[in-house]
């Protein structure tokens, strides 16, 4: 280094600068030999200063960084340990509660009566501080025997052991499920002293003969469990809690909070039935800095000197890195709006476009430089909407208006004059100070859009045209089979009238003559009500007796059973109540099933034929507690084969040669939009058993019944 004064050095500056009063002569010497390299010491002296500047802070971030790193070593092994005892803790509640369940089973294989049993428990509760109560339970969770814990008065006491029977109903359901033993959810149970503890309960099923003959269940005291399970080595150093997977603290064992530094881990305890959080937390002092300073600050003064002399070499290959990788990423941005089909503008805040990509140019027609750097109005304006494109620019560029995100639409034209229609997304161009230097705009051509839409607008108008082709034709089918059974009865009683002509008999005609206009009237109403159904409104409905419902399609099914020699029975008991329904549709239900099982037992050849139509009252207890009459039709055939269960009230499926298969499928429909539900069993031991439910009159059912099981 020159003898110069470093005053004078720092007092060299350009022209106009404040120059030295009396610079030293060896300097004006060598400034005069040779200003070039005047100037390139400058530079070095000045460079020097700043690499020292640079090791200083280099040293201290090295130092900093040592310091930082030992203390994050030191506690990540606190943290480890933290980890694996709170594992260990974990696997030895879980051994724990495995072999009190254990313990529990073996009292009860060793204790058959409850003198037994209660001297047994009251010795696992003097043992095993962890139960507050044992309990013995038969298969309907009725108390056998109970066994309370001699080291506090009994734990449910105040709270009563009926209000947490709920959750050891679960508990015991989940125990039956999963052949083991399960546990309840944690719950506090207060105490006459006005304290209180969380408890929860294991259930363990007691099976004999493959059967659950009854349960064991056994109350825990969570802060018990704490003590007698988890080992007094970690208690002593840390702190012990049962939590909630919320966060929600339920037990706590071990020592107070020392320290400024707080250490936890966590482990999940899933056990059958229920989760608990395993939380252990230790707290240390920080730890001391004097050694990991000094071994920082050899470490770090050896390394210095290499990183000075590298880092001029690193950031001139870091310049150059960043140069190539600018110019990798501009060739890539402009590879990638090249090959967007969504055509891009930029505009500059007069409104002057500075942008865009070659998929707007192909979609308005016009090359970029017939674009760039163009006033308003743009040329691919149409003429006719200039002047309100001209308005709507001139307040979007006044900051006035805010484009809305999901877009607006407008109409553009191309070069050769055509028009078509445009999606354009707007925001505001804003640079990397953060302030806005104009608008980007993204704009989708729809036309296509616009053309599938259409489309799907004459295609949605032709399924309308067939949803209401293929209405008439459900109308039609419907019809056709529910008129077949009143056409039947004016046919046959038409022929009956004749045979009463031919035979001079005029007394039964009358009676002929009434029912074939009954049942004329009948299929009138049958086709009021099918339109009715057809068009899915509710029919009109009445409150009618079921003596009368059976009694108006007695005398059909009585035509069809002398023609097949079946016996028809009633059983009716007195003092039924009236359902509420669509008479001439419920008939019609019994009819059909009536047919149905007359023509099943014709068809298995039974011997002697039988047909039971019957009605209850249904109790409220057995229905969800609603008022319901019950209607069975019995008979003795051959019974429906599983092959047909799967599909007996599909549409159109039937086994009958010249069936249509909607009759059992409309009577599931008609009893359904009743309120109520139409299944079917078998009568053992031969036969099967329809039975479907009707609202009695003086109930609104809220919700359809259940119907029987289907076999």
């Amino acid at each position: 280094m020159p003898d110069s004064d470093p005053v004078e050095l720092a007092s060299a500056g350009p022209a106009g600068a404040a120059q030295p009063a009396s610079p030293s002569p060896r300097w004006r010497a060598l400034e005069g030999r040779a200003p070039t390299v005047f100037r390139v010491w400058s530079v070095l002296f000045d460079s020097r200063w700043l690499l020292w500047t640079l090791l200083l802070a280099l040293v201290a971030v090295l130092l900093g960084t040592l310091v930082w790193l030992a203390g994050r070593y030191e506690a990540s092994q606190v943290q480890g340990g933290l980890e694996r005892d709170a594992a260990a803790a974990a696997g030895d509640i879980r051994s724990g509660l495995a072999r009190n369940a254990q313990t529990l089973q073996a009292l009860h294989s060793t204790s058959h009566n409850v003198t037994d049993w209660d001297s047994q428990a009251a010795q696992l509760l003097r043992d095993m501080r962890e139960w507050l109560r044992l309990e013995w339970r038969d298969p309907g969770l009725r108390t056998i025997a109970v066994a309370e814990t001699p080291y506090r008065a009994p734990v449910f006491e105040r709270l009563g052991r009926a209000q947490i029977q709920p959750d050891l109903q679960l508990a015991c359901a989940q125990a039956r499920r999963l052949g083991g033993a399960a546990y309840s959810a944690s719950y506090f149970l207060p105490q006459p002293d006005g304290m209180g503890m969380e408890v929860m309960d294991l259930c363990l099923p007691l099976v004999h003969a493959g059967e659950v003959t009854g349960y064991a269940v056994a109350t825990y005291s969570l802060n018990e469990l704490l003590v007698g399970m988890v080992g007094p080595q970690l208690s002593r150093s840390q702190q012990v809690s049962f939590n909630e997977p919320d966060g929600t603290r339920l037990a706590l064992h071990g020592i107070a909070q020392r320290g400024s530094r707080t250490f936890s881990a966590q482990q999940l305890l899933d056990l059958p039935g229920t989760t608990i959080l395993l939380r252990l937390d230790s707290w240390r002092i920080a730890p001391d800095l004097f050694p990991n300073v000094l071994t920082a600050l050899v470490t770090a003064m050896s390394i210095t000197l290499m990183v000075v002399l590298t880092m001029l070499v690193k950031d001139m290959r870091r310049r150059v890195q960043v140069e190539q990788d600018l110019a990798d990423a501009l060739a890539f941005r402009k590879a990638m709006e090249d090959s967007l089909v969504t055509g891009l503008r930029a505009r500059d805040l007069e409104g002057r476009i500075t942008y865009v990509n070659p998929a707007f140019c192909e979609m308005v027609g016009f090359t970029a430089d017939e674009l760039l750097g163009r006033p308003l109005p743009a040329p691919y304006w149409p003429p006719e909407l200039a002047g309100e494109y001209q308005k709507r620019q001139e307040i979007r560029l006044a900051g006035q208006h805010t484009p809305p995100r999901d877009g607006f639409e407008s109409v553009f034209m191309r070069k050769d004059g055509s028009r078509f229609p445009v999606l354009i997304i707007e925001a505001p161009l804003i640079n990397a100070q953060g302030t806005q230097t104009g608008w980007m705009s993204a704009f989708l051509d729809i036309s296509e859009q616009r053309r599938i839409e259409e489309l799907s607008r004459a295609s949605q108008e032709r399924l309308q045209a067939t949803a209401r082709l293929a209405t008439v034709g459900e109308m039609a089918s419907l019809l056709s089979h529910e008129l077949n059974q009143p056409l039947a009865a004016i046919a046959s009683y038409a022929t009956g009238s004749l045979n009463l002509l031919r035979n001079g008999d005029s007394d039964g005609l009358e009676g002929a003559l009434q029912r074939i206009a009954q049942q004329a009237e009948r299929a009138g109403k049958v086709i009021r009500s099918v339109h009715d159904f057809v068009r899915r409104r509710d029919q009109a409905r009445e409150p009618v007796s079921p003596q009368a419902l059976v009694e108006a399609v007695m005398p059909l099914v009585t035509l069809q059973a002398r023609k097949l020699g079946v016996t028809v029975l009633t059983r009716l008991p007195a003092g039924l109540p009236q359902v509420t329904c669509d008479r001439t549709m419920v008939e019609q239900v019994l009819l059909n099933l009536a047919r149905n099982a007359m023509q099943a037992m014709d068809a298995g050849r039974v011997l002697r034929p039988a047909l039971t139509i019957q009605a209850r009252r249904v109790r409220p207890g057995e229905l969800g507690g609603k008022a319901w009459v019950e209607f069975a039709v019995v008979d003795i055939g051959p019974g429906i084969s599983p092959q047909v269960r799967q599909q007996l009230f599909t549409p159109f499926f039937t086994t009958k040669a010249e069936g249509m298969g909607l009759g059992l499928s409309l009577c599931r429909t008609v009893i359904e939009q009743h309120g109520g539900a139409l299944g079917f069993e078998p009568n053992l031991p031969q036969g099967t058993i329809f039975r479907f439910t009707l609202p009695a009159s003086d109930t609104a059912p809220s919700m359809p019944a259940p119907a029987p099981i289907t076999a």
